[in-house]
């Protein structure tokens, strides 16, 4: 008969685990990245959660709704994570990468 190596354990209680990745896998896997000397955060969009149409700042060109991007807002602001947030922008993958 042959061997399963699938581990059998089980987690752990109280694990957090778990909860990021059910968020990791609705929200997508946020990054930093630094372009210019200046901290960025970086958070993919699917095309399932692309909602909404937005311009993107690179092009100038709409992303319309269910076309996969990217949302990018600074990781460094001196406003604050709040003002970070708000000042966010959707850009094409494409056009990020680029930038």
């Amino acid at each position: 008969m042959p061997r399963s190596n699938r581990p059998r354990g089980r987690k752990a209680a109280g694990d957090d685990a778990s909860e990021l990745d059910i968020e990791r896998l609705m929200f997508g896997w946020r990054r930093a990245e630094t372009r210019r000397g200046v901290s960025y955060t970086v958070q993919p969009i699917s095309a399932a959660n692309a909602r909404k149409s937005y311009v993107c700042p690179g092009c100038g060109r709409e992303i319309a709704p269910g076309i996969e991007h990217v949302a990018v807002w600074r990781a460094d602001g001196v406003l604050g994570d709040e003002a970070d947030l708000a000042g966010r922008r959707h850009w094409h993958t494409h056009c990020w990468r680029i930038a």
